[in-house]
């Protein structure tokens, strides 16, 4: 038995787009993609995790949200063709 299944979390794990640690969901909010009134596509934090779509988790961080805009991750992860507005998680993440 080797020591890594000790020290693994209980329940489910998610992985941070913008920093790449895994942690527990609790830990992390949920982003998913939402269309707006004026048909352009933006990423939205999902406080009741309940919204439908793929979903991208982050730590509720300045510096995760840098990251993972330099990385252009939630393109990605929340499988996005074309530009993303990252500006609501601008807002939702400023100090």
């Amino acid at each position: 038995m080797s020591d890594d299944t000790a020290s693994a979390p209980a329940g489910p794990v998610r992985t941070c787009v913008g920093c790449r640690q895994r942690e527990s969901p609790s830990a992390l909010v949920r982003i998913v993609a939402g269309v707006s009134d004026t048909g352009t596509v933006g990423a939205v934090v999902d406080h009741r995790r309940r919204l439908p779509g793929r979903g991208a988790w982050l730590h509720p961080d300045a510096t995760c949200l840098q990251q993972a805009e330099r990385r252009r991750a939630f393109g990605r992860a929340l499988r996005v063709t074309g530009p993303l507005d990252l500006s609501a998680l601008a807002r939702e993440f400023a100090p």
